[in-house]
């Protein structure tokens, strides 16, 4: 297969992180609530009834567009999608199509081992969701299907890729980087369990060093990025198949099946024309006010990459801690502000802490840094105890550990469990000359250069102190005590 090459766009739906819907005041946490409980004779198309615009769901989409360095154009327009689905009340969807608001973006994407590549984005448009159809409940099947119309209206903006991407890995990379721009703008939660954020995959094969592109099938029910990425390279190599035996690609429409790892026949793929797009009668074009662009885009936050790094050029974190504590904007905002409480030089203990002892937590317990127990300049306070001596590493991920259970302050844990951390110099320096008198030949071995040694004289005073000696203290009275 090394003589065939992938080509894969990808087309990426973000719902809008608005309160209520994209032409109506039906509200957006419809998700797992009562089926058609929220509706209105708006969303399920009733005779009579005219389309209002959500400013916030607008403004969200240009903040997204401005993130990912998307020209906006002056004037935009809202079409007519027509085709028939019973999930779809008005046999047409809203959307944008020869006159989006957004086009000619970019995003720097980094692959697994690879360098940096920009891979271009085509559009961004705006559009209203459909409902959704139910063929079972509770997993008894049903002999016809139900409509959900819970998410008819729900705003979505649709962000489609150039054919930039060529692996699998790249286009892993391509969401990941995505979803990190969208979270830090505040565009959407991108909550893939809840349908907030959903990817197809246009993908076709081509023989190295051809110009052409092949044709392409699209891939969809692709519900996480791991699926994304099997799916992709499922359909390559059936694509090869079928071209090395003679066989020829046709346009259509695939889902994957992740039960069989495999990607199957859907329908043939529509083309444009098919849609018959018109200009929506009842919806005004959009316009772009260059005085209001302007002033939104001086408001974006700092995006992920900028952020990246200022964490490691400012606060010394390596490369790996800042990618981590980035990947997530609450997380990343959590860090900062328990950096901010940390006392100076504990910022990488205060990263070490949410990197690990946290994020393990979270992890276990599918949760997000926004349902942690404590605030976050609990966890700088401990970072501080760290630094100060009153806690040994060991003692922190203890009272850690506490902290996450109870919501309790870190100092106030420490005197509960009595972990503060012996640093008195006469007592710590009684423990080590007992370590070493019970210990000579650990201490003989030691001052004849066998450093190795030290470890056993260091557990010996670990376990006269019960754990609360200073460790640095420790190895260096030791070391004082056995060449004197």
């Amino acid at each position: 297969m090394t003589q065939y090459e992938m080509v894969i766009g990808l087309e990426v739906h973000c719902q809008l992180a608005t309160k209520s819907k994209l032409f109506c005041g039906c509200a957006t946490d419809g998700f797992g609530e009562t089926p058609n409980s929220r509706v209105c004779p708006v969303c399920t198309a009733q005779p009579g009834v005219l389309p209002v615009l959500n400013k916030k769901a607008v403004e969200l989409a240009y903040n997204a567009a401005l993130a990912l360095e998307c020209r906006l154009n002056a004037q935009s327009i809202f079409a007519r999608k027509n085709y028939f689905y019973p999930d779809l009340p008005k046999a047409y969807q809203i959307s944008q199509y020869d006159q989006p608001f957004s086009e000619h973006g970019k995003l720097v994407i980094q692959a697994k081992g690879q360098p940096p590549k920009t891979v271009g984005i085509t559009r961004i448009h705006m559009e209203e969701d459909a409902g959704k159809l139910l063929h079972d409940v509770g997993g008894l099947k049903l002999d016809g299907s139900l409509v959900d119309f819970n998410r008819a209206g729900v705003p979505l903006m649709e962000i489609v890729s150039e054919p930039d991407l060529r692996t699998s890995d790249e286009a892993y990379a391509y969401l990941s980087a995505l979803k990190e721009v969208i979270q830090f703008v505040g565009s959407s939660r991108c909550d893939m369990e809840k349908g907030e954020m959903r990817c197809d995959a246009n993908v076709s094969v081509r023989p190295v060093g051809r110009k052409e592109f092949g044709t392409r099938a699209e891939l969809k029910n692709l519900n996480s990025f791991k699926n994304v990425k099997d799916a992709i390279e499922y359909e390559f190599r059936r694509q090869v198949q079928v071209v090395e035996s003679g066989g020829r690609i046709v346009q259509e429409t695939r889902q994957w099946n992740a039960a069989t790892q495999e990607t199957e026949s859907l329908r043939s793929k529509e083309d444009a024309h098919d849609y018959r797009y018109f200009p929506d009668p009842d919806l005004v074009p959009l316009t772009a006010a260059p005085e209001r662009v302007a002033a939104m885009k001086a408001a974006l936050p700092e995006l992920p990459s900028a952020k990246r790094a200022r964490f490691t050029a400012e606060l010394g974190l390596s490369s790996y801690d800042a990618e981590v504590l980035t990947g997530d904007k609450v997380l990343a905002d959590f860090f900062e502000k328990a950096a901010a409480e940390a006392p100076k030089g504990s910022v990488k203990t205060v990263a070490s802490m949410v990197s690990n002892e946290m994020l393990a937590r979270m992890n276990a317990e599918n949760k997000t840094a926004a349902d942690a127990p404590f605030a976050p300049q609990h966890l700088g306070r401990l970072a501080g105890l760290v630094a100060s001596g009153t806690l040994s590493s060991k003692g922190a991920k203890d009272v850690f550990a506490r902290m996450w259970e109870t919501g309790k302050d870190p100092q106030a844990l420490v005197a509960e469990l009595g972990l503060s951390q012996v640093s008195d110099d006469k007592q710590v320096m009684e423990w080590v000359k007992a370590a070493v008198a019970a210990n000579p030949k650990a201490a003989a071995d030691l001052k004849s250069g066998k450093d190795a040694a030290i470890g056993a004289l260091v557990g010996a005073v670990m376990k006269l102190s019960k754990g609360k000696a200073n460790p640095a203290l420790v190895n260096k009275f030791i070391k004082e005590a056995v060449q004197a």
